[in-house]
């Protein structure tokens, strides 16, 4: 056991638990769009492998899902913020609007740290990175600014790599059993990937601190990595606004 005694260790009940399955939400053909962005809350428990929830799919298994994105937690606490900045998003400002599997309150990217175990149901479950918001984001809110804004406002919310697979239902308590990385908390992994000054003097420190965090999510580690070696960040556009031909 690694939880350090001066920070408080997050604990909270699952409020909703959603799936939702891959299906086309823009363009047609050959530019179709697909993907599993639309969430609903599930009544059952559900069977939690190694690469997600039972009956939960995702419409671009490069960039979404698989080991490492097994789960998507958002903190529900967002949502009244949310609900302000876009009072006429077509979508309801509640949980599974922004395609997450796990809807909490009274844990944020605050609070929760890279490496974090935590035991729900009969699954053991740590936390790998934050989300990068995409595209998709933008189509499901009708806004062509959704996905920057997620990532501007550091609230994307988080993955788990699954240690223990079993049975999760909505009700269950999630608790931290183990803290590996106290120093990581999530808001500090996400402005070193997004920073909003790129001129720090710090930052490559930031970036070379963080490629080191075993715990940390492979991709994200190679990320800092190669921004030390180039001592550029890479080219955002295409993530965060898509092809040209859905750009409004």
């Amino acid at each position: 056991m690694t939880i350090r005694p001066d920070i408080p260790a997050p604990a909270s009940t699952i409020d909703a638990l959603l799936t939702g399955r891959a299906v086309v939400i823009a363009g047609g053909g050959e530019a179709a769009v697909v993907s599993g962005i639309d969430k609903r809350p599930r009544s059952e428990a559900l069977w939690l492998a190694r690469d997600g929830l039972q009956g939960d799919e995702q419409g671009d298994r490069v960039y979404h899902g698989g080991p490492e994105k097994a789960l998507h937690h958002y903190a529900a606490d967002h949502y009244p913020d949310w609900q302000a900045w876009h009072p006429a998003s077509p979508v309801s400002m509640a949980p599974g609007a922004f395609g997450e599997n796990v809807s909490t309150r009274g844990m944020t990217e605050r609070d929760v740290h890279v490496g974090d175990v935590f035991r729900a149901g009969s699954t053991l479950l740590q936390v790998t990175q934050g989300r990068q918001p995409c595209f998709r984001l933008n189509l499901r809110l009708g806004r062509p600014d959704a996905a920057l804004a997620m990532q501007s406002l550091g609230r994307t919310g988080w993955y788990y790599r699954v240690l223990r697979e079993g049975w999760l239902a909505a009700g269950e308590v999630l608790e931290l059993v183990d803290r590996p990385c106290p120093d990581w908390p999530l808001a500090r992994l996400i402005a070193a990937l997004y920073p909003p000054d790129l001129s720090t003097p710090s930052l490559p420190d930031e970036w070379r601190a963080a490629a080191g965090v075993s715990e940390l999510a492979e991709r994200w580690r190679l990320t800092f990595e190669r921004r030390l070696h180039t001592g550029t960040v890479e080219d955002w556009q295409m993530r965060l606004q898509g092809p040209e031909h859905l750009r409004r």
